[in-house]
């Protein structure tokens, strides 16, 4: 059904073309800035941000939608300052001459009257040495400045958000929801700059304040001061079990944290990056940061990062959209080479280390769970068991089974206490239970290995290695495979197939859209050859880049790996299992499983102790 829109028609019945007033010019503008209250906190805060300030307010009533107030202590503005801000295109932040030399958040000019166009915006300010000044726009309608009293800074308080375009207010959602979008701006702002204290406070009717979140400023270089301040948002589990990175090359470097495989989040909540300090939203630095962890992450697990990719400003661009969240790189491939190197060296450098939120789960494991009903029993076999403890004769029931449940390797064969031994990072094997759990003992606690996970990680790094020093062998088709594509896809993919004759896949035009795929992994066996072709270009349109083919090679691996590891249910020797520990504290990665589980749970003497209630 096609919609007729009426049309501006001249004296000869021609549509006419006129040029809008500049509050309709304002409204469309706003559209594209501010698309609900989130995205006006986070214009406003932005600019208190290039103002220099070092506390910034953020006072928000009813989800944003009846107020928004933002406070800082930055340089402030003159009187004669505030008519240019609320006009169009006018900014203090870039000259003109250059859009790519970009070094602020803020440098289009149309926050501030795109606010004034669809709310009551009011604007107080006072620059050092000179005096306090007022400008108010309601709707569009701008009156003079006039004097106000302010000892320093800005003070932007936004009203009735969207008042002059109404229709826009249903297509926003709760108050509730907003507002939690409202403090998603102001955490992601405040990993930013941990330098600069925020406080975001609700606002109620009564004009009663509930302060939201709070992040003081931090002291100290930029890694201490970023730690902190993750600590405060994130948690300090987050800190606690994340990697320093700070890494550079071609240019380019990388800074921030990257937490453990083994604290992977069932969601991509905990994945926050950065381009020159600004919260961006890219695809391909999403699918990098993914394909650094897919060899230790199952596909519905998911890292935690906060990351910072700092470019020179004429290598990104940021002038794409006015919202500021895209980004484009004149080398695309050089950004996303950075982010995939570090993070896999970091995480090979932290070797066996596994999560403390493990041994944390596992103590909560420990602990009874509270009755639900007074009127639960005990079952008659439990009781029978308590009683048969208390008998006399210990030696028929109770102690005298203990060994079946927990089995050294042998008796004769268990290696003395050593204190050398009990020094390395996992300590000396005491124990097997059931076949399958190592007990070792440490210089200060004990550690469970999981030992078929364990080895199948162990074997796994060791078949990587061996492919690795020998190459992907490639089997020849005795008939190519022709696969018909669309000219885009056919030569998207022929663009990569010297990336994918590394991993033993040969591919080459066969004439039109026609591709031929001649070599296929040996390891992979009978493969659907324009399956996988479709497949490796959907991850090249979602990410830039494939990782399919090494993927399914490495699946293959890792099957292989568990195939030949030490199965569950196998009693191992003294000797077997200590070297099954020396090998993990020489293995990297070898704190997870090929699947992101962990290989083995860490319990320090004070947790032992405060299970038996001695601390």
């Amino acid at each position: 059904m096609t919609v007729h829109t009426p049309k501006i028609t001249g004296a000869d019945g021609r549509p006419a073309i006129r040029q809008l007033d500049e509050a309709a010019i304002n409204r469309i503008a706003a559209g594209e800035v501010v698309e609900r209250p989130a995205s006006a906190v986070k214009e406003l805060v932005e600019n208190a941000l290039d103002a220099g300030a070092g506390r910034i307010q953020i006072d928000i009533g009813g989800g944003g939608k009846t107020l928004i107030r933002v406070t800082d202590d930055g340089c402030g503005m003159t009187a004669a300052d505030l008519p240019l801000a609320l006009s169009r295109h006018a900014t203090s932040k870039i000259d003109g001459s250059d859009l790519l030399n970009i070094r602020s958040f803020g440098f289009r000019g149309e926050a501030l009257p795109s606010l004034g166009a669809v709310g009551r915006l009011t604007i107080t300010s006072r620059a050092e040495g000179h005096e306090g000044a007022q400008i108010a726009c309601d709707a569009g309608r701008l009156s003079p400045p006039r004097p106000a009293a302010l000892s320093r800074g800005t003070v932007v308080e936004l009203r009735d958000l969207f008042c002059a375009t109404p229709a826009r207010l249903k297509f926003l959602r709760s108050d509730r929801a907003e507002m939690q979008a409202v403090v998603e701006v102001v955490r992601r702002l405040a990993m930013a700059e941990p330098q600069v204290g925020f406080t975001l406070r609700e606002v109620g009717d009564a004009g009663e304040a509930r302060v939201l979140f709070r992040a003081d400023p931090q002291p100290g270089d930029l890694f201490d001061a970023l730690e902190r301040r993750l600590a405060s948002v994130l948690g300090r589990d987050f800190t606690e079990n994340a990697l320093r990175i700070d890494a550079e090359r071609e240019g380019l470097r990388l800074q921030g944290y990257a937490a453990l495989p083994t604290y992977s989040r069932g969601s991509s909540a905990q994945q926050y990056l950065f381009v020159n300090g600004r919260p961006v939203l890219d695809r391909m630095l999403f699918g990098a940061l993914r394909a650094a962890y897919f060899d230790v992450l199952s596909r519905d697990r998911h890292p935690a990062a906060v990351l910072n990719l700092i470019v020179d400003p004429g290598r990104v661009d940021v002038n794409v959209h006015p919202a500021k969240a895209e980004v484009r790189f004149r080398e695309p491939d050089a950004a996303r080479s950075l982010i995939i190197t570090a993070l896999k060296s970091a995480l090979t450098g932290a070797g066996h280390r596994a999560s403390s939120t493990v041994g944390a789960a596992t103590l909560d494991a420990f602990r009874p769970e509270p009755r639900v009903y007074q009127m639960d029993r005990p079952s008659q076999q439990s009781l029978s068991r308590a009683f048969a403890f208390q008998a006399p004769n210990p030696g028929l029931t109770g102690f005298a089974e203990a060994p079946q449940a927990a089995t050294f390797a042998s008796e004769e064969r268990a290696e003395p206490s050593d204190e050398r031994t009990e020094a390395h990072p996992l300590g000396a094997a005491r124990a097997q239970l059931h076949e399958n759990y190592i007990v070792a003992q440490t210089a200060t606690g004990i550690v469970i290995v999981d030992q078929h996970a364990a080895h199948e990680r162990l074997v796994y790094e060791r078949l990587k290695r061996q492919m690795a020093e020998t190459g992907i062998r490639a089997q020849a088709l005795l008939i190519p495979e022709i696969v018909e594509l669309s000219p885009t896809d056919a030569a998207r993919l022929l663009d990569h197939a010297a990336e994918l004759a590394k991993v033993g896949l040969g591919i080459e035009p066969f004439g039109g859209n026609a591709i031929a795929i001649r070599e296929i992994p040996a390891v992979l066996g009978p493969v659907n050859g324009a399956a996988l072709c479709r497949d490796i270009l959907d991850e090249l349109t979602d990410a830039g880049d494939s990782q399919l083919v090494q993927a399914k090679i490495d699946a293959i691996l890792s099957r292989m790996s568990c195939h030949g590891s030490v199965r569950s249910g196998r009693q191992l020797r003294a000797e077997e299992m200590n070297a099954l520990l020396r090998e993990m504290e020489a293995t990297p990665l070898s704190g997870q499983c090929n699947h992101g589980r962990p290989t083995y749970v860490e319990l320090s003497l004070h947790d032992i102790e405060r299970l038996f209630g001695r601390r």
